[in-house]
């Protein structure tokens, strides 16, 4: 991939700024992804995060500046054409795994409110039927079992209330995290709980600042 830099119209990345030459510089990504930013002898130089350069490897963050005051990342450039598909198509992985996440803390607190509200019924109240049985004939172990036997529910409707607490607090972690990571890869809104697939027929960013395209077409 080339893309030639410049004011000159016939350039792929168009300069509007009196201080840069009609053919300015160049950049070049190569069959491994390397990108080489090369000066074509510009009248006011072209400068990779405040270093003059004629010719630099970059990265996508680095700040170029052709002349003095044209100033982005080499990413502006890449993304040229407003296509931000590779990086849409990312957030189908973050979608899925948050939906499977959300399901997982759902069902595994729900099963363990009703293990902890049951299983007391099932130890406690068992063992109090048992001492009941037992001591008939014997008012301490027949009071005791009583007790038991009273224990039993409360118990379960402490523990069960504490887990029932936490998914809240999970559910909430979850989805902050989630309205992190679930943005648009150009403007960086958040894309609500709308699933991939209805944003991918959308096809672009719904921000009239921002239409950033999600779909190759």
């Amino acid at each position: 991939m080339k893309v030639k830099i410049g004011k000159a119209a016939d350039n792929d990345f168009v300069i509007n700024d009196p201080q840069a030459s009609r053919y300015h510089a160049q950049l070049t990504q190569d069959e491994k992804g390397y990108l080489l930013l090369e000066d074509l002898g510009s009248t006011n130089g072209t400068f990779v995060n405040d270093c003059q350069i004629v010719k630099k490897i970059v990265s996508a963050a680095d700040k170029v500046a052709f002349g003095a005051n044209y100033v982005l990342t080499i990413n502006d450039i890449l993304k040229r054409d407003n296509d931000y598909s590779d990086e849409f198509a990312h957030l189908k992985k973050v979608y899925d795994e948050y939906i499977k996440e959300k399901i997982r803390i759902q069902s595994s607190n729900q099963f363990k409110t009703r293990l902890f509200q049951s299983l007391p019924f099932a130890v406690i109240g068992v063992v109090g039927v048992v001492l009941g049985f037992m001591g008939h004939a014997d008012k301490n172990i027949f009071i005791l079992s009583f007790v038991l036997a009273v224990l039993a529910p409360t118990t379960g409707i402490y523990f069960g209330a504490r887990q029932a607490a936490k998914i809240p607090a999970q559910l909430q972690h979850l989805a902050n995290q989630f309205k992190i990571d679930y943005v648009c890869p150009k403007c960086g809104i958040f894309l609500g709980e709308i699933p991939w697939e209805s944003l991918c027929n959308k096809k672009h960013c719904q921000v009239s600042s921002c239409k950033a395209k999600w779909v190759r077409i």
